[in-house]
């Protein structure tokens, strides 16, 4: 998969510079919060003031944002504190009223980008403007949908463009919301060098609690920046207030996070740091070619046993053995140290392309 997308460098930050920060509430309630929270935020550096104008959720009755007018809100904070200021758009009227305010920065939402006729929309709108643009990823895990929705928009002639990782939607219970899988925003930077990333740590976390662990993981992946959500009264929003903080404790955990982060950047790597690297790399290497040496041994004797079962009309699935190898390799896994989670995940996918392997043979004529 290739992409022509080239942003130049409008939102990266270099190895000296703190990251992007974009913080405020999750939703516009008042204009009395809105300007609290843009008042109190003014003085720590952040980049740009956040504040949802209209809010998509999943059940009908829940605090929907108060619409247009909180965009008169975004302008008066922008005028009165000097913060750049920015909100969620979901399709072309959306677009067209935030320039009408000349709000600094849109971003399509998690639900909007995996839609390609929402994101074509805005795009058509967006055509001869200039205005700056982040595409959060869509809700599920699915890279070339993201990319999509980027290269809609890159294409409509937006070149101050960005992407905003907020975290995927999974089956199952996890410790996050939104678990972050963090090989497709790595994998988004390999395809798209020049994007831009904005992490979203708010809906990854899901929580308070959460909120260090992920920005640090930010840092450490050298991404550009933060989306954090930030209200005057956390306990009193009117949505997502489980994972919204005060203006207090986004000062102590940036304090706490980048203050960590520079002096990461300056510490001196051992002389000899690169030939242990280059050592434990190379072993890595060699750990890798026996384990696909394993693999293709393993996918062979799947297909000869996919062609037993169709010699004796034996069905392909067969949930008692199923049940059985998953017990066998996840207690075989603890032996060795090794997380259940990762344990699970690898043999779901083996049994997953087990099972398509012998349905293709099933089928053969």
């Amino acid at each position: 998969m290739n992409t022509d997308i080239n942003t130049h460098d409008w939102l990266h930050r270099s190895q000296s510079e703190r990251p992007i920060i974009i913080a405020g509430p999750c939703s516009a309630e008042t204009e009395q919060q809105v300007m609290e929270a843009a008042e109190s935020l003014r003085g720590m550096g952040i980049s740009y003031f956040r504040a949802g104008a209209w809010k998509p959720r999943t059940r009908p009755n829940n605090f929907e944002g108060v619409g247009d007018i909180a965009l008169k809100w975004l302008s008066r904070a922008r005028m009165e504190t000097g913060l750049k200021v920015c909100t969620e758009v979901a399709n072309g009227d959306h677009v067209r009223k935030a320039l009408e305010n000349k709000i600094d920065l849109i971003w399509i939402g998690a639900r909007t980008a995996g839609n390609p006729f929402s994101v074509q929309e805005i795009a058509s709108e967006l055509k001869g403007v200039d205005v700056e643009v982040l595409v959060k990823n869509p809700i599920s895990p699915d890279i070339e949908l993201w990319i999509g929705a980027l290269e809609r928009i890159y294409n409509s002639g937006i070149t101050k463009l960005g992407a905003i990782h907020r975290g995927f939607s999974i089956y199952g219970k996890t410790t996050y919301r939104n678990p972050p899988l963090w090989d497709i925003p790595i994998e988004l930077k390999r395809l798209a060098p020049t994007i831009p990333i904005i992490v979203d740590p708010s809906h990854i976390s899901g929580t308070k609690r959460g909120l260090a662990r992920i920005i640090q993981g930010a840092l450490e992946l050298r991404l550009d920046g933060l989306m954090i959500e930030v209200h005057p009264f956390p306990e009193n929003a009117l949505s997502d207030s489980k994972q919204q903080i005060s203006p207090a404790a986004l000062e102590k955990l940036l304090g706490e996070t980048l203050i960590e982060d520079n002096n990461n950047k300056t510490l001196e790597p051992m002389p000899d740091a690169k030939d242990i690297l280059d050592s434990l790399r190379k072993k890595i290497d060699r750990a890798d070619d026996r384990l696909m040496g394993a693999l293709s041994e393993r996918m062979s004797l799947v297909s000869d046993i996919g062609r037993l079962k169709k010699k004796w009309g034996l069905p392909v699935i067969q949930n008692s053995r199923w049940k059985h190898l998953l017990e066998s390799v996840v207690a075989l896994g603890k032996e060795k140290d090794l997380s259940i989670e990762l344990i699970e995940k690898i043999y779901v996918l083996i049994h997953k392309e087990s099972i398509n392997m012998q349905s293709l043979i099933m089928n053969k004529e």
